[in-house]
């Protein structure tokens, strides 16, 4: 979990839009898709490393991982949850 004050300093890099922590279920969710071997990031490549947790952008369509404590906010490491079958919310 990142302190309150980092996270307000953070966005997204694509978009620059405010960042959220992903709640537990999603990450698990995540790391399911991980395991099997199914998911890829921005940059086309399969994500291998487990998630620690994560911080979606405000549109909900994006999440940018977290590895080992560490936020890793580069646009080609972003995941689209459109991968999870999961619809974008309504604007």
């Amino acid at each position: 979990m990142l302190r309150p004050e980092v996270l307000a300093t953070l966005c997204c890099p694509d978009d620059r839009s405010a960042l959220t922590e992903a709640d537990e279920s999603l990450i698990r969710e995540i790391n399911t898709v991980i395991r099997g071997g199914r998911l890829r990031n921005q940059g086309g490549q399969v994500v291998e490393h487990r998630l620690d947790g994560g911080l979606l952008r405000t549109k909900g369509d994006v999440i940018y991982p977290i590895i080992e404590g560490i936020p890793v906010l580069v646009r080609d490491e972003a995941i689209l949850l459109a991968q999870l079958g999961h619809e974008l919310p309504d604007e």
